[in-house]
């Protein structure tokens, strides 16, 4: 973990950044140490797009830590108007079965509603989520305190296989 503490501090180019990232991200074995990491990695903000290239591997991988390290960065760094319909197309296109990356998945869907609920309520309307997650995302909307109780009801009746 503290090695990908570390790697947020570093100050060099960008590419030599992404190439310590690449080194570490096999090394995350639980969503702590994954969530962590990505938070510390704020030399995103200045490359946005740069980075937005380089996560694209990690969100269509077979591993689910892989996959929660690119749901993760979406969720800390690109949810905004820019953004929000390509974040919540790559969300849509994350299969995979792990726990852990679908929970991710859960988390980022809810936090792009609490940000932006307009754009996220037609995705929610229209999406290829499993039933788990999309449920999940929708659990965490309501479970939030910036979103208010009419539509936290309104949320609570789109859950599927009632």
């Amino acid at each position: 973990m503290l090695q990908g503490m570390v790697i947020g501090y570093v100050k060099t180019d960008i590419e030599e950044l992404l190439s310590y990232v690449a080194l570490f991200v096999p090394k995350i074995d639980n969503w702590s140490v994954c969530d962590s990491f990505c938070t510390g990695l704020k030399f995103t903000k200045e490359n946005k797009e740069r980075v937005w290239e380089f996560l694209q591997p990690y969100l269509s991988s077979k591993k689910e830590y892989e996959i929660r390290f690119g749901v993760v960065m979406l969720l800390d760094f690109y949810i905004e108007t820019e953004y929000i319909e390509r974040v919540l197309n790559l969300l849509d296109r994350v299969k995979h079965e792990g726990f852990y990356a679908k929970i991710a998945v859960a988390w980022a869907v809810s936090i792009c509603y609490v940000k932006l609920p307009d754009s996220t309520m037609e995705y929610l309307r229209n999406n290829t989520l499993d039933d788990f997650t999309y449920n999940k995302a929708l659990q965490k909307i309501t479970e939030s305190k910036r979103v208010d109780k009419e539509t936290k009801n309104l949320i609570r009746s789109m859950k599927r296989g009632q």
